[in-house]
């Protein structure tokens, strides 16, 4: 297997060194995540610019994260399930809607069920989705604008769950409470 180095300031590449130092910053550490996209500045840019722009979508906190974990999830990315529960922990994410999405399960409210259920299909139908299948989510109170915001987050999960996989990234300690093993299998 070919080894990944996990860089801090110092060792990252120069064009690497300040976003590690905003993450530093921003975090009190650098997460490892960040330590392994390092190796390509680039990578490392996109992730973070395309995380801000998801940011900025009209979804909301919740939203964002039920788009985030549908996928990771599905794409069996263990480091960042357990990232994202203790992210949407922190951001007061009710209780019920975290374990539904760790476990795949149905979400009480039918608004916020229709949006994981619409990440799934664009997740699994890699965006060949049906007409019925856009319907439901806009019948549900969403937007068209909506569903390109979940294609926009699932390009953001793409970039971290698939170097995650690569780099078998080791999970941060203040990640470790939330440690995630279960199965990638689609719930509907």
């Amino acid at each position: 297997m070919t080894d990944f180095q996990l860089h801090n300031v110092e060792s990252a590449p120069e064009a690497s060194k300040a976003s590690l130092e905003a993450s530093q910053k921003a975090y009190g550490v650098v997460p490892n995540l960040h330590a392994a996209m390092a190796e390509s500045p680039a990578l490392l840019e996109a992730y973070k610019t395309i995380g801000g722009i998801f940011g900025k979508t009209e979804l909301s906190m919740t939203e964002q994260q039920i788009v985030a974990m549908t996928n990771n999830r599905l794409n069996g990315c263990t480091y960042c399930m357990a990232a994202h529960t203790t992210i949407m922990q922190g951001a007061k994410v009710p209780e019920d809607v975290i374990t539904s999405l760790r476990e795949g399960t149905q979400i009480a409210d039918p608004k916020l069920e229709a949006l994981r259920q619409f990440a799934e299909k664009v997740n699994l139908k890699r965006g060949h989705l049906d007409d019925g299948d856009i319907e439901a989510l806009i019948d549900a109170g969403y937007t068209k604008q909506t569903v390109l915001e979940v294609i926009l987050g699932t390009a953001f999960k793409v970039l971290s769950n698939y170097t995650n996989h690569v780099v078998q990234t080791p999970l941060d300690d203040m990640f470790a409470k939330n440690e995630w093993a279960g199965e990638s299998q689609p719930a509907s």
